[in-house]
């Protein structure tokens, strides 16, 4: 058995997700529509590790899979092929064959999302699609405040829409916030994220950047007796999946 690695890009403007399980389990998904492209190519039934599983509507600059299958197939045989027959809002950018040992979702180290905010006084028309528009012009300083607090080892089970979790404490190394004229991105790295961590983390920023709460308020959501409503996740149609550190 060969060990393959891919990085892919998507739009997930259309999908429920990377992967719908449970009570809500969709067909509509990004790894839905890579097994059936991987198994016509090997002639087989494949297996697929991910590095992140994307929320609905989130997109991808550098989603990490692998899997393993007996192919004579070389790495760019598979991207071609892939790329022929996947969706066009699906992508492999690289493949490559890696140690047996390698596993997307368990080396990796770090994990990048970049959320696109636009702040212009008209909605930018062919961006509106992969940006959240702010209709009012952030407070961009008590955002870069808000976000010191954020950095570290905390216990985010407030910033998730899932309760259980076999650990809610999770090491976000960096958020930084650059604007840049009409436009906002929030890059946000950590070791790892719960569902929905990131995009409330985002929701949180944005609230305060609208001066709906203040930058000192992040230090509630850390604390097990207070009951403070956490803000709403931001619009999962500006987050996207940046990079996968191993």
């Amino acid at each position: 058995m060969r060990n393959f690695k891919l990085t892919l890009e998507y739009d997930g403007s259309r999908y429920d997700g990377y992967l719908r399980m449970g009570r809500d389990e969709s067909t509509n998904t990004i790894e839905n529509k890579l097994l059936d492209c991987i198994n016509r190519m090997v002639d087989g039934n494949v297996e697929i590790n991910c590095a992140m599983r994307t929320e609905t509507g989130v997109h991808a600059y550098g989603q990490v899979i692998n899997f393993k299958a007996n192919t004579k197939m070389k790495p760019f045989e598979i991207k071609h092929y892939m790329n022929r027959y996947l969706p066009g809002d699906i992508s492999v950018l690289y493949v490559d064959e890696v140690d047996d040992r390698f596993h997307a979702t368990l080396n990796a180290k770090e994990k990048t999302y970049v959320y696109r905010i636009d702040m212009g006084e008209v909605m930018n028309v062919f961006e509106r699609k992969y940006m959240y528009y702010s209709f009012k012009k952030l407070n961009v300083e008590a955002m870069k405040e808000a976000a010191k607090y954020i950095v570290g080892k905390h216990d985010f089970k407030k910033f998730s829409t899932v309760k259980k979790s076999k650990s809610t404490v999770k090491e976000v190394k960096a958020v930084d916030i650059y604007e840049d004229g009409e436009s906002l991105q929030i890059t946000i790295t950590a070791n790892d994220f719960l569902h929905n961590m990131a995009r409330m983390i985002v929701g949180l920023l944005i609230d305060i950047g609208n001066d709906k709460r203040t930058p000192s308020s992040v230090n509630e959501y850390f604390e097990d007796n207070n009951d403070t409503l956490i803000s709403p996740p931001a619009d999962p149609k500006g987050l996207f999946l940046q990079n996968i550190e191993y």
